[in-house]
């Protein structure tokens, strides 16, 4: 994360815009007697608001964590496409 002065993004624009796309660098934008602000690429702010959105939901993130947990121990099951496929039509 960086941070920078509105003036200084105001003169460097196209540096910051491409660090944030680029790189996935957030800006943080100070103002003066404002509050600051962000700047991240669009890539960036869709990835954010869909973990918004899948965790809001106790049960949904709850059933995430324990996905998580059961890979972390090793119980998992690999399956290809063409087991998923058959499994879906059953």
């Amino acid at each position: 994360m960086v941070a920078v002065n509105f003036s200084a993004l105001r003169s460097n624009l196209k540096t910051y815009c491409d660090a944030a796309t680029r790189d996935a660098e957030t800006i943080v934008v100070t103002r003066r007697n404002e509050e600051n602000v962000v700047l991240m690429s669009l890539e960036s702010y869709n990835n954010l608001m869909e973990n918004v959105f899948l965790t809001s939901d106790r049960r949904n993130y709850a059933h995430i964590v324990e996905g998580i947990e059961q890979l972390r121990a090793g119980r998992t099951v690999m399956k290809d496409t063409a087991e998923l496929e058959r499994l879906s039509d059953e």
